[in-house]
């Protein structure tokens, strides 16, 4: 067997179960830490106010709604993910596409904000807990085994 061959069979082996709950809250917990550090970045230090109209009221997105949305948005794609892994043998495949259309329709939602540096604020936020649920999502499961057709 050549050292190519080795590598080959390394990368294809299976995830047990256990740790593929283990590495999900990971990336939840990934998710949360991120948007918290950009949320503390964004608004309170460099003084930005994260306020958004909405059916004609003001709201102030603060910490705590940081971390409960990007907690709710990484568990709901880790949950689509193991959906598309149990009725696809692409899952994997086809749940990448759908996080990144979703990641990119979500940043629509940060142009009701009322400021310019507002709207610059929740992209980052939504840019942050996208990039880190994918990639994260992404690295976590590239090792299931694949659902055979």
């Amino acid at each position: 067997m050549t050292e190519s061959e080795s590598d080959t069979r390394s990368n294809t082996r299976a995830v047990p179960r256990t740790r593929l709950l283990i590495n999900d809250l990971a990336v939840v917990a990934a998710a949360v830490i991120c948007a918290m550090i950009t949320w503390l970045v964004v608004s309170p230090l460099a003084g930005v106010e994260l306020r958004v109209d909405s059916s004609g009221r003001t709201i102030t997105v603060g910490g705590g709604s940081v971390a409960l949305m990007a907690a709710s948005a990484a568990i709901a794609g880790l949950l689509v993910l193991r959906i598309l892994e149990m009725v696809s043998a692409h899952g994997l495949r086809i749940w990448t596409v759908l996080a990144i259309v979703v990641a990119v329709a979500s940043l629509l939602g940060a142009l009701g904000a009322v400021s310019a540096a507002a709207t610059g604020g929740l992209m980052a936020l939504h840019a942050v807990v996208a990039v880190v649920v994918i990639v994260g999502g992404y690295r976590a499961h590239r090792l299931r085994p694949a659902r055979q057709a």
